[in-house]
């Protein structure tokens, strides 16, 4: 059996905040082979359907192979035709049980992700590591996000508790353009998501 054992084409930080009525998540579009800013043209962001966004930090490949799984569930649901589409929730859940068992077979996904999305008109926000831990809250940032983007996204959200979309957005592009002169492997390029 091949195992991975450590990841080659990565995606660095991705950044979520709710705002009011709405969650944004933010990424830049670089792939690194290494420290070689090899790819220049990688999205980490994609809309999943109508009420659910998804960002992911880490090894390309993977996420890749994650995102051709998660279409196929959304084609599988459309299929039904039942009316009860996939829910940010569901997605999230289902990540942590999908991470959580490739770590425990020695062979983990090498990813980080941020679920974003709106269930029961109420804003959903959660993260899950290659680890299969999960947690919610309302800014998430991985990688060396967490470090630097963080302390920014809280200070602008207890200054602003209740952030338009445009304040949210602006926050995020200030936060990659910060990471973007801190962080060696990102990149000026950035995808940014809005769902509402």
């Amino acid at each position: 059996m091949l195992c991975s054992r450590a990841p080659i084409t990565t995606g660095t930080s991705v950044l979520g905040i709710k705002f009011n009525g709405g969650v944004v998540i933010a990424a830049d579009i670089l792939g690194s082979y290494g420290s070689l800013a090899r790819f220049r043209d990688c999205p980490r962001v994609m809309k999943v359907n109508d009420n659910i966004i998804l960002g992911a930090g880490g090894d390309y490949a993977d996420f890749q192979y994650l995102k051709d799984i998660i279409e196929q569930k959304i084609i599988d649901e459309e299929c039904l035709d039942d009316g009860f589409p996939l829910k940010p929730k569901s997605l999230h859940c289902w990540l942590t049980r999908v991470l959580y068992n490739r770590r425990s077979k020695l062979d983990p996904f090498w990813n980080n992700f941020i679920v974003g999305g709106i269930q029961d008109e109420e804003t959903f926000l959660g993260t899950v590591d290659k680890l299969g831990t999960a947690f919610l809250d309302d800014h998430i940032a991985t990688g060396y996000g967490a470090y630097i983007a963080l302390p920014l996204m809280r200070d602008a959200l207890e200054k602003t508790p209740d952030m338009s979309m445009r304040e949210a957005q602006g926050l995020l592009v200030k936060c990659l353009t910060v990471l973007f002169y801190r962080d060696a492997r990102s990149f000026p390029k950035v995808n940014l998501l809005s769902l509402f």
